[in-house]
């Protein structure tokens, strides 16, 4: 007599640890590749020929709960704390948004003039300029004949 084929599709015990496994993927979703946590806050960095620029986001954080930092010439910081939302009439069913104190720190590819840093916080998104001290700015070089 021949076995028949164990089938998956209707089964309701494959069928919950199908739904688990989902669950699990969703948490580990959450830390980056290798299993380091993302970082946070994500952010944009780009240069062009006078300055850099440098956007993270931030959504539902307030300007006193953000400090700014620039140290040796060339390393910004961020450092902040997002509060949790309290639920006072109700339940929560379900808190995805991270809360709490973050720090993060970037070196940048060369010196910046740390006394015209500009920061605005438009719409959740921080947005720097950086404008880069005059030793680091490419200089052009007159050729005599």
């Amino acid at each position: 007599m021949f076995g028949s084929r164990w089938s998956t599709f209707n089964n309701p015990v494959w069928n919950q640890l199908n739904q688990l496994q989902g669950e699990v993927n969703r948490l580990f979703d959450r830390w980056g590749d290798g299993g380091r946590p993302v970082e946070y806050p994500p952010l944009n960095l780009w240069e062009e020929e006078d300055a850099f620029y440098l956007e993270a986001e931030l959504p539902g954080l307030a300007l006193e709960d953000l400090e700014i930092f620039v140290t040796g010439h060339n390393q910004i910081t961020l450092k902040g704390a997002r509060k949790a939302p309290t639920v006072e009439k109700g339940v929560q069913h379900r808190q995805e948004r991270g809360f709490g104190q973050f720090t993060r720190s970037l070196t940048l590819p060369s010196d910046i003039a740390d006394d015209k840093v500009e920061a605005r916080l438009e719409n959740g998104v921080l947005k720097l300029r950086l404008p880069k001290s005059e030793t680091a700015k490419p200089r052009k070089i007159q050729i005599k004949s």
